[in-house]
This record gives structure tokens, C-alpha cells and sequence, in this order.
């Protein structure tokens, strides 16, 4: 799925958000993140440095739990 870092944040500075944090599921159950998870993350939590809305978590669930960036120190 491609994620586009302008929409996400147009809806964040229209609800005049302070933070935010991320979320998507992995409907194979892996709750490991992907290269492109880690990248995505990377990315959006730079934008939301610049715009002053910063990313307080990346959240990925599925059938098995949840993979929390933040939990894990990889935010």
C-alpha cells in the first residue's frame, strides 16, 4: 500500500493536531516490521519534525498482538 506523507498530515494540520501517532495492521499476523515500515517511519517522523507535529508512535497490528515502534526504541 503506498502512504503519501502530504495527505496524512493536510488531515493532521486540519484537526490542528499536536502529535500523532501512526497505525496499520499486517494481516498475516507478522507482526515484524517491514524495510518499508522502517523507512515509512523514518520518513513521516522527519516530516512531523519540520511541521512541529511529531510522531509519538508507529503502531502495527494484527491477529497476534501489536509491534510498537515506540515500545521497542525504534522510534
Amino acid at each position: 500500500t503506498v502512504v503519501d506523507s502530504k495527505i496524512i498530515f493536510k488531515l493532521a494540520i486540519e484537526q490542528l493536531a499536536s502529535s500523532i501517532i501512526l497505525c496499520h495492521n499486517h494481516p498475516s499476523g507478522n507482526l515484524k516490521p517491514s524495510d518499508q515500515d522502517i523507512q515509512l517511519t523514518k520518513k513521516l517522523k522527519e516530516a512531523g519534525r519540520l511541521l512541529e507535529i511529531p510522531v509519538l508512535d508507529h503502531v502495527i497490528i494484527s491477529e497476534n498482538g501489536y509491534y510498537s515502534f515506540a515500545d521497542e526504541g525504534a522510534l
